[in-house]
C-alpha cells in the first residue's frame, strides 16, 4: 500500500475480472452461448487444420495462410476464453497477476498477428486473379512461409511493446478489471498516473496495425474487381467471387469490431458496450471464419469427398 492508501495490484498478485457481474441473469445463458460458440472455433478450426495437411490437392499458398488463420484463432480463443468460461460458470473471477501479463501478451500478440495476416491473404488472392501467368513465380513457398513467419514476428513483437508500457505504469487503487480478460484500455483505467502517453502509443500502433492493412486489403480488392469486369468467363467470375467474398467477410467482421476498441481512447469506450464488442470478436469471428471459407468451397468439398473415399 503506498502513502495516499491506493494498493498497486502486483503487489496483491491477482486481478478481478468483472466482465458480466452486472448481469447476473445473463452468466448462464452467456456461458451456454460462448461453450458452443468456442467448441465450434475449436472443431472447424481443426478440421480446416487437417483437411490442408492430409489433402494435397490443398497444398497451395491459399490454403497455407488459411491454416495459419485457422491455427490463429485456436490460439486467440484459447487465450481468453476459457478463462472467462470459468468466471461466468462460478463465483470466482480473481486472474493472478501474471496470468493477466501473460494473457494481455497472447491476446494482442496473436489479434495484431491476425490483422497482418488478412493482408497477406489479400495480397495471395491479388495474385492469384491479377497476375496469374507469374503466380507460381511470386507465391513460392518459400516466400510463403517468409511472409508467414514475418505476421508472427510483428504480432509479438507489437504486443511485447505495449504490454510493457502497461504493466510499467503503477496500476493503483482497486484490483477491479471492468472486462472479462485483461485488455490494454480496461487495464490503463486502473492507472493512478497519466496514462496519455500510453493511450497514443496504442493509437499510434493501432493504426499502423489495423489503419493500414485495411488501406491495403481494400486496395488489393479493388485491384481485383477491375481483373473481374474484364473476365469473360462466368465459372470464372463464380470462382473468384466465391474466394474473394470469403475473405472480405472475415475482413469486416474482423476489422470493424478492431477499429471500434482500438482506434478511440480508453476514455472515450462506453465500458459495456466495449465488453460485447469484444465477446463478438473474441468468441463469434473465429467461430465463423471455418465455415465462411468453407461452406460453398468446391475445392474443400472435394477434399472432403477424397479423404472418405467417396467418388
Amino acid at each position: 500500500m503506498n502513502d495516499d492508501g491506493k494498493v498497486n495490484a502486483s503487489s496483491e498478485g491477482y486481478f478481478i475480472l468483472v466482465g458480466f457481474s452486472n448481469w447476473p441473469h445473463l452468466e448462464v445463458v452467456l456461458f451456454v452461448v460462448v461453450l458452443i460458440f468456442y467448441l465450434m472455433t475449436l472443431v472447424g478450426n481443426l478440421f480446416i487444420i487437417i483437411l490442408s495437411y492430409l489433402d494435397s490437392h490443398l497444398h497451395t499458398p491459399m490454403y497455407f495462410f488459411l491454416s495459419n488463420l485457422s491455427f490463429l484463432d485456436l490460439c486467440y480463443t484459447t487465450s481468453s476464453i476459457p478463462q472467462l468460461l470459468v468466471n461466468l460458470w462460478g463465483p470466482e473471477k480473481t486472474i493472478s497477476y501474471a496470468g493477466c501479463v501473460i494473457q494481455l501478451y497472447f491476446v494482442l500478440a496473436l489479434g495484431t498477428t491476425e490483422c497482418v495476416l488478412l493482408v497477406v491473404m489479400s495480397y495471395d488472392r491479388y495474385a492469384a486473379v491479377c497476375r496469374p501467368l507469374h503466380y507460381t513465380v511470386l507465391m513460392h513457398p518459400r516466400f510463403c512461409y517468409l511472409l508467414a513467419v514475418a505476421s508472427w514476428v510483428s504480432g509479438f513483437t507489437n504486443s511485447a511493446l505495449h504490454s510493457s508500457f502497461t504493466f510499467w505504469i503503477p496500476l493503483c487503487g482497486h484490483h477491479q478489471v471492468d472486462h472479462f480478460f485483461c485488455e490494454v484500455p480496461a487495464l490503463l483505467r486502473l492507472s493512478c498516473v497519466d496514462t496519455h502517453a500510453n493511450e497514443l502509443t496504442l493509437m499510434i500502433t493501432s493504426s499502423v496495425f489495423v489503419l493500414i492493412p485495411l488501406v491495403l486489403i481494400l486496395t488489393s480488392y479493388g485491384a481485383i474487381v477491375q481483373a473481374v469486369l474484364r473476365m469473360q468467363s462466368t465459372t470464372g467470375l463464380q470462382r473468384v467471387f466465391g474466394t474473394c467474398g470469403a475473405h472480405l467477410m472475415v475482413v469486416s467482421l474482423f476489422f470493424i469490431p478492431a477499429m471500434c476498441i482500438y482506434l478511440q481512447p480508453p476514455s472515450g469506450n462506453s465500458q459495456d458496450q466495449g465488453k460485447f464488442i469484444a465477446l463478438f470478436y473474441t468468441v463469434v469471428t473465429p467461430s465463423l471464419n471455418p465455415l465462411i471459407y468453407t461452406l460453398r468451397n468446391k475445392d474443400v468439398r472435394g477434399a472432403v469427398k477424397r479423404l472418405m473415399g467417396w467418388k
